[in-house]
């Protein structure tokens, strides 16, 4: 085999530039997949580290107001391993060189020791200490957003009250990993921030001495959440209890694991994608070779080698090709995973990182790789195995040439020499033309699936941003305030127009499926809050009945005209069956509408509010600021402009990356699949070309005849990439369908268009390396017979 293997060695360097082409396309493939699978892994890894360690809870309850002996009762539930009573309150914040209202969720913890549950990561200083109740720990985040310092103070509205707060300590905590303030949709560290405060301290200043109104439980590790919050939602229910939620629905956590299945789903669907163009690259490349290795495979068997000997032959040339890419994608797919690994860390804000990418990761990636490419080239490789050595050593048999249609139409006779040789090559080998427009196409639609996102995000926008939400802030209340409270907002200065909203957290049911979220009451026809279908209609409120999202009613399985059992978990907890009147397209969330009348109603109360939405005078933005933060009542202001502004920029963030990685990958196909076709198209048709040239074209015309065949499947690959593009991104829009996110399927013209223009750059340049090699051709050389 030595003979054979010095052949192999000289066939690869001899086709370096199309092994490198293939390469770098396997390379992307295994890259995704090594980037997606350890960036997964460790993101599991260090929530799961940063949880353990600083013992994250398993349950979580709120409640009015509750003894503290009830925590003895609490911690005697089967399963139960620890208990932790807080208090939890908001408070109204001023800092000094920003005039918007700053939300302040304070927490409570020991003045002595540390937490049972949910313990902080101290980042500097120290924790509070008994003998001074006015000390604070901040969150890191809100800290560096502010500049605030060890020692620094900052004004705080705590129940009426206005105190003076010290910063002692920073930190960081697994329960606040996305800190999103009321309301709000994503983290804004600059308007919310999250404090702990001495338990003794805290009491006090909210009148709770004796007295809790959160608790966290820990359980065993076979222990079942929902068994246990089903027994402590009776024990609490006497208390105002709004309904215990296990660690998968705290909403902190709850965002990490959404971001963690989107993960996984990029990790399926995208590696498949170059991996399936890695294998028609090969089967490409090994069936032209073998094309014209047909006397050498004539040769071989003649000296006695057999069909096996063969095929492993041009099975190593396959695996050698692999190979290559395999290890440039470990070595690429490593380096972005540890990128985009700490990007999510970031976000995050965790304490360490857990990046230790697991032997599997790469074993997957290369055995995927491999078997791709090989499935790709098993039918040229047996064909090369099967080929008879009499048949091999003879030239194949010339192809039928005859009279066509379109040579003796009018259109055939009118185009030049060199375009009909361009089109009677594509017609005699249509599949091999069609597999190409493919791959090109391929390129394209990874390009338009990257873009795409986009588009999404705007409309994500327009839709919750501007159609639905018309008002400039959204002020949140302390608790249940009646329509004097609404009167008192209104007479504010710069207020334009305000409309009231209840909200109640609640678990819908129909028959055995169940969701724990919440309802929201609004007014007739709201102008500043609309039900927005996301389909392009304003949603009429009616006077009784319930307005479900689709994604919830899906979770429910109800239609309109069904009914849904509403348990309400506040107040004085009613039950009622609702029927469903309306559904409606959103993008975030699972929402809920009520008309805030029946609300009312059903809750058994007079008309009550637990939110205003305001219209105001931005030239009066500073005197409502500080009206707003004087008022006890008021326990969270969320501004419409900065959520926008900070919704901007996470995504933008997230997006520019993963749109840079595949723009890179889809230009890597573009490349190997272009310069694979011509330089094939080169070799096989290199007398052919030079014969030409000998006969007095002139060296553009031989390059037009070349590329220009080229250009044209290029030409049929971009509409159809653009096409896939779509199919593509409904595929990935549908797998990343969560309860938190819906990604609409929006593709504008010009992000068709950016593709197009991407993928033609990668082409152009991958037909100009091989118009290079072109004009070096030795005529001599390619015109001599093989003896």
């Amino acid at each position: 085999m030595r003979a054979l293997n010095l052949k192999l060695i000289r066939n690869l360097w001899k086709l370096k530039g199309q092994v490198l082409a293939i390469a770098v396309v396997i390379a992307s493939g295994v890259a995704v997949l090594v980037m997606s699978l350890s960036a997964l892994q460790a993101l599991q890894q260090t929530a799961t580290a940063y949880y353990e360690r600083q013992r994250f809870a398993d349950v979580f309850a709120n409640v009015k107001r509750a003894p503290r002996r009830l925590v003895n009762q609490i911690s005697t539930l089967p399963g139960v391993r620890s208990v932790e009573d807080r208090i939890k309150q908001m408070a109204t914040l001023s800092i000094d060189g920003f005039e918007e209202p700053v939300i302040g969720q304070l927490v409570s913890i020991p003045e002595q020791g540390e937490p049972l549950l949910n313990n902080l990561v101290l980042r500097s200083g120290r924790l509070v200490s008994l003998d001074h109740p006015d000390e604070v720990v901040l969150n890191e985040p809100f800290a560096e957003a502010h500049d605030l310092q060890l020692g620094d103070q900052l004004k705080a509205l705590m129940n009426g009250h206005q105190r003076s707060l010290t910063v002692v300590g920073i930190a960081l905590s697994p329960e606040f990993i996305y800190t999103m303030g009321p309301g709000a949709l994503m983290p804004d560290d600059k308007r919310f921030g999250v404090m702990w405060m001495g338990r003794e301290a805290l009491a006090a200043a909210y009148d709770l001495e004796g007295a809790f109104n959160e608790v966290s439980l820990g359980l065993l590790h076979d222990s079942s959440p929902e068994q246990i919050i089903v027994k402590l939602d009776r024990l609490l229910e006497a208390y105002g209890s709004h309904g215990a939620i296990a660690r998968k629905n705290q909403i902190s956590n709850w965002f990490l694991m959404n971001e963690i299945e989107q993960l996984k789903t990029m990790s399926t669907i995208l590696p498949t994608i170059f991996l399936a163009v890695a294998a028609f690259l090969g089967n490409m490349v090994m069936s032209r070779l073998i094309a014209t290795d047909r006397s050498e495979i004539g040769l071989m068997k003649a000296f006695g080698y057999s069909n096996w000997q063969v095929a492993w032959h041009y099975t190593k040339m396959v695996m050698a090709m692999c190979g290559v890419g395999i290890v440039l994608g470990w070595l690429l797919g490593a380096w972005l995973g540890r990128v985009n690994t700490e990007i999510y860390a970031d976000l995050f804000r965790f304490p360490l990182l857990i990046f230790r990418p697991d032997p599997g990761v790469f074993a997957i990636g290369a055995a995927v790789s491999l078997i791709a490419a090989l499935a790709g080239s098993l039918g040229a490789v047996r064909h090369a195995a099967t080929l008879p050595p009499a048949e091999a050593m003879s030239p194949p048999a010339p192809p039928m040439y005859r009279s066509s249609r379109f040579s003796q139409s009018r259109f055939g006779l009118w185009l030049d020499q060199p375009t009909r040789i361009i089109l009677r090559q594509i017609m005699r080998s249509p599949w091999r033309s069609l597999l190409t427009s493919i791959g090109i196409a391929l390129s394209v639609s990874v390009m338009v699936m990257a873009l795409q996102w986009i588009d999404a995000i705007e409309e994500i926008i327009e839709v919750q941003f501007h159609q639905t939400q018309r008002q400039d802030m959204t002020v949140g209340l302390v608790e249940s305030q009646s329509d004097q409270t609404l009167r008192e907002i209104r007479r504010l200065p710069g207020v334009l127009a305000a409309e009231p909203m209840r909200s109640k957290s609640a678990d819908l049911k129909a028959g055995h499926l169940s969701h724990r979220g919440g309802i929201e009451g609004v007014t007739d026809n709201p102008r500043l809050q609309r039900i927005y279908d996301a389909q392009g209609a304003v949603v009429t409120i009616p006077p009784e009945g319930l307005i479900l999202s689709t994604r919830l009613a899906e979770k429910l399985d109800v239609q309109i005209g069904d009914s849904v059992w509403v348990e309400v978990l506040e107040g004085k907890q009613p039950k009622a069956l609702i029927p469903v009147i309306s559904l409606f397209e959103t993008y975030m969330g699972m929402p809920a509408y009520m008309h805030i009348r029946a609300f009312n109603r059903l809750m058994g109360e007079s008309a009550s509010l637990e939110a205003i939405n305001l219209l105001v005078d931005k030239n009066q933005l500073s005197q409502l600021y500080r009206s707003l933060k004087s008022l006890p009542k008021v326990s969270a202001v969320t501004l419409k402009d900065a959520a926008v502004e900070e919704f901007n920029d996470t995504m933008a963030e997230m997006l520019m990356v993963y749109i840079s990685f595949f723009a890179a990958f889809a230009c890597a196909l573009g490349f190997g699949v272009v310069y694979n076709s011509t330089r094939i198209a080169l070799s096989e048709r290199g007398r052919e070309l030079a014969t030409l040239r000998v006969l007095g074209f002139h060296s553009g015309e031989i390059s037009y005849i070349l590329l220009g065949e080229a250009a044209l499947l290029i030409l049929v690959g971009l509409p159809l990439g653009c096409l896939m593009g779509h199919g593509l991104g409904w595929l990935m829009t549908n797998a990343m369908n969560t309860e938190l996110f819906r990604i609409p399927l929006v593709i504008k013209a010009a992000t068709d268009a950016t593709a197009v223009l991407v993928t033609l750059g990668a082409t152009a340049f991958s037909a100009a390396v091989v118009r290079r090699r072109l004009d070096h051709l030795d005529l001599i050389a390619v015109l001599k017979t093989r003896e």
